[in-house]
């Protein structure tokens, strides 16, 4: 099974696709050791998002273990996480270096 997406964090709730991926592909990558895989809801574009879990509306998506922003609607696993479904909420950096 060849990966092609990376995982950045185990806390990620998305990965990103090192190639394009046709709606009905497998993405496949690393968690760990762990081989994982899921079937692509949606066409996935090189160096896009792909949910690894459903993710409800106004909730974070996480990358690298850190919020990227919230999404504006509910994202199924394996859809496409893009500017049309995720935007970005302003972050108070002095108090998270309480």
């Amino acid at each position: 099974m060849e990966i092609n997406a990376l995982l950045m964090d185990p806390k990620d709730n998305v990965v990103t696709c090192v190639t394009d991926v046709k709606a009905g592909e497998t993405v496949t990558y690393r968690k760990g050791e762990e081989v994982c895989s899921l079937e692509a809801k949606e066409d996935i574009p090189y160096c896009h998002k792909i949910a690894i879990q459903d993710v409800e509306k106004d909730a974070e998506i996480i990358k690298y273990g850190e919020s990227l922003g919230k999404t504006s609607e509910s994202i199924k696993k394996g859809c496409w996480v893009s500017h049309l479904n995720l935007f970005s909420v302003p972050r108070d950096y002095d108090s998270e270096m309480i």
